[in-house]
């Protein structure tokens, strides 16, 4: 069936869908309803993940009245599902950060997209359907706001957020269903694998109670499905021997349920800190303020100082800072966006008096999505940040072959070859990417770089990549080292 139109004329199939799929139910199973592509999904489909989370910034009150719109619309859409189909569960999606940040900082998640959900969650709980939100993100500062706006279930709960404690803090005001990360997902991923990884996350995460275990994707099963069959195996045995005590717990990494604290807001134009022109230059880019970031720079010139020392010790001084702050959850990508604007409108400033100086550049990075995969906002904003920090970038783009990244790297002599994978079906792509490097004239020439969210060090150093990072500041900070080791 198709979405409905505004007017919610969408009224024919829906008794044969209804009797369908309540035969294929039978008496044990829930009937839902699923929503894919929610509220901030469908802003950033429309206009683009970087413009959406710059608007929130540049035009408040246009992002607000955009919201409304497919507020109404999802309010609709919901209305016409429940009506007819009669679903027991309304599975709504809508992804709202990485797997170890959100996307935008606290206060602004609440003050776009906290009463809009509201408002759908409470419609929902009103008609007496169960409401289950999917995000595969970490999303603990703000789990106090989920269960307030009457989400029932956070399905996709990454193990990042430290499920334990999460279920001591919410004290079953929601429950948790995830838990069995991407990583295992895998096509060598063996029976023992398997079946010891799920175990150790049962015997984790269940004794807190309010809890379902499953992959942490939007959709019932994995990619591979041996790894589905014994998952299950797991849960069945666990099921059948709850009355054994729970010993020896696996480690877990530990992160406080209130460890994102509120990051400082910007300072108004007229407040700028003391100091000389290169450290005024770095607080306004941190700021994200353009407009005075071009007034420094002007005034950097005309007291003497080389457009060089603009660059490296104004502009990519402040970014470095701003890199830092991101790491530590203390900015997020819009304020990541903004200042890379900032950093692009001073460059281009600055190019014509580098006429005679010599241009640093700190090394030449080609980085892609690989073949396959069609994410690039991860790898769009460790672009953004390369460039920032005074990196050559060369931008393949998505679904980059082996040849094509061999071709660029060997066209623009780069240092560095980045891959970005979203999907574990893609990442190992990756290891023929490595393959192929080196049975090349790159062999020994080139570094090598991955990331990704189903990535880690450990994959990383299986198929020969010289380096795994988990976000654009740790990226920035190893490609440095790498070049420096070369």
């Amino acid at each position: 069936m198709h979405a409905p139109d505004r007017e919610g004329s969408c009224t024919e199939g829906w008794d044969t869908c209804r009797a369908e799929a309540r035969a294929g139910c039978g008496s044990d199973h829930l009937l839902a309803g699923f929503m894919g592509t929610g509220i901030f999904e469908q802003c950033h489909f429309l206009m683009g993940f970087e413009d959406t989370l710059t608007n929130l910034y540049a035009h408040p009150d246009e992002m607000h009245a955009l919201i409304d719109y497919i507020t109404e619309y999802r309010l609709t859409y919901v209305r016409m599902l429940i009506d007819h189909l009669q679903p027991d569960v309304i599975f709504s999606h809508d992804d709202w950060g990485t797997k170890n940040a959100l996307f935008m900082k606290p206060e602004m998640w609440r003050e776009f997209f906290k009463e809009p959900y509201r408002r759908f969650y409470g419609y929902i709980r009103s008609r007496g359907v169960i409401a289950i939100h999917h995000a595969d993100s970490y999303l603990v500062p703000i789990v106090d706001d989920m269960a307030e706006i009457g989400i029932q279930v956070w399905q996709g709960v990454l193990p990042e957020n430290d499920i334990p404690a999460l279920q001591a803090h919410l004290n079953g005001r929601l429950t948790l269903m995830g838990g069995f990360g991407a990583a295992i997902d895998r096509k060598d991923a063996t029976p023992e694998d398997i079946l010891t990884y799920a175990r150790s996350v049962l015997r984790c995460n269940c004794p807190g109670g309010h809890y379902i275990p499953s992959i942490t994707y939007g959709l019932a099963g994995t990619v591979y499905p041996h790894v589905d069959t014994y998952l299950n195996q797991a849960v069945d045995e666990y099921n059948a021997a709850l009355h054994v005590p729970v010993t020896h717990l696996p480690p877990v990494p530990r992160r406080s349920v209130h460890a994102a604290a509120a990051p400082a807001q910007s300072a108004p134009e007229a407040e700028q800190p003391q100091g000389d022109v290169l450290s005024r230059i770095a607080s306004a880019l941190v700021r994200g303020q353009q407009k005075r970031v071009l007034q420094l720079c002007s005034e950097a010139l005309e007291s003497g100082h080389g457009a060089q020392e603009i660059l490296a010790d104004g502009l990519v001084r402040g970014m470095t800072i701003l890199g830092e702050d991101f790491s530590a959850n203390r900015a997020f990508v819009p304020e990541m966006l903004i200042a890379a604007r900032c950093m692009a409108a001073a460059t281009e400033l600055l190019k014509p008096y580098m006429t005679g100086e010599s241009s640093e550049t700190i090394g030449r990075v080609c980085l892609g999505t690989v073949r396959g995969d069609m994410h690039d906002i991860g790898k769009n904003l460790v672009a953004s940040m390369f460039e920032g920090c005074g990196f050559e970038v060369i931008n393949l783009g998505v679904d980059v072959s082996s040849d094509k990244f061999i071709s660029a790297a060997l066209e623009n002599k780069a240092d560095i070859i980045c891959m970005s994978a979203l999907l574990t079906t893609t990442m190992n792509y990756m290891k023929e990417v490595v393959a192929a490097v080196e049975a090349s004239e790159l062999k020994g020439k080139v570094k090598i770089m991955v990331g990704g969210a189903p990535v880690n060090d450990a994959f990383a150093k299986a198929i020969g990549a010289d380096a795994y990072t988990s976000n654009a500041n740790a990226a920035v900070v190893m490609a440095k080292k790498l070049i420096a080791a070369n």
